[in-house]
């Protein structure tokens, strides 16, 4: 299978600037070169013994490094963990140009077709007005390259659910498919809440997980609704909460006191004192 970089195919259609494109071509050969020689004999013993199995983690873990440092608003980490996960791409198209199912180039190249195929408002002919047409014929294109495919085949089903549970919303809503309006979804919610209740009065544990579950996929709807994305307003959530704990912890200890030595009113006086730090 060949190895050759792609020379600008893609990067001609998009890049003003020729040095700049060769600049890039350079680069991202340097980094193909030097994952395949971290792979060949005499290589490194760890990057030798790598499948594509055991490298999940690391694809996983870089993505959320990568949202991390994103949130950080350092542009310095945003680059470098951007960086290590373009390292993860490049070590899996690697790994299977070893086995001849395809190369980086493949990968970059069929990115790039696919780009310029599914946006045919800015590489062809096709008129659109806002985002939501944009969207509408994404859809559209997806489903004629894909015949057969359910409208949901393509979500990764390791998503977090919340996530999750939000593009479904997002795929159902683009055929048409949706409440009408953010009143709706949030009647849905209250809907979805009062069934919850009902479970938890009549003892069934397994009605609770359902109706659980119904409610959970409602408020992410409704966040959608709302203009929000529900997995990260509640990763935001968490943040400030272990920020907020962390400032309890610190002040009850800074008053000889332990959490075995708080009760409940105390800690919330603690907790609200946290919230107004």
């Amino acid at each position: 299978m060949s190895r050759t970089i792609f020379h600008g195919t893609a990067f001609a259609m998009c890049n003003d600037s020729k040095a700049q494109s060769n600049g890039i071509e350079e680069a991202f050969s340097a980094l193909v070169n030097i994952i395949h020689r971290l792979r060949a004999p005499g290589g490194c013993p760890w990057d030798r013994e790598q499948t594509a199995q055991s490298l999940k983690p690391f694809v996983i873990e870089e993505t959320y490094e990568v949202i991390d440092a994103i949130d950080s608003g350092q542009p310095e980490e945003i680059c470098e963990e951007l960086g290590d996960l373009l390292l993860q791409i490049v070590l899996q198209a690697e790994i299977a140009a070893e086995q001849e199912h395809f190369t980086i180039e493949d990968v970059v190249r069929g990115i790039s077709q696919k780009l310029i195929i599914r946006h045919p408002h800015v590489f062809g002919e096709t008129s659109v007005k806002n985002t939501n047409e944009v969207l509408a014929n994404w859809e559209q294109i997806k489903k004629k390259e894909k015949v057969g495919r359910g409208l949901f085949e393509g979500l990764p089903k390791p998503l977090p659910a919340l996530q999750r549970a939000a593009r479904i919303g997002e795929k159902a809503a683009r055929v048409g498919f949706d409440w009408p309006d953010v009143d709706s979804v949030h009647d849905k919610v209250k809907e979805e809440l009062a069934e919850l209740e009902e479970a938890v009065a009549s003892g069934s544990p397994d009605a609770v997980e359902s109706e659980l579950g119904d409610l959970l996929f409602s408020v992410a709807q409704w966040g959608r609704h709302l203009g929000h994305h529900p997995e990260e307003a509640l990763r935001s959530c968490c943040v400030r909460f272990v920020h907020r704990f962390n400032i309890m912890e610190q002040s009850l200890g800074e008053a000889g006191l332990s959490f075995d030595d708080a009760d409940i009113e105390m800690l919330e006086q603690f907790w609200q004192s946290a919230k107004e730090s």
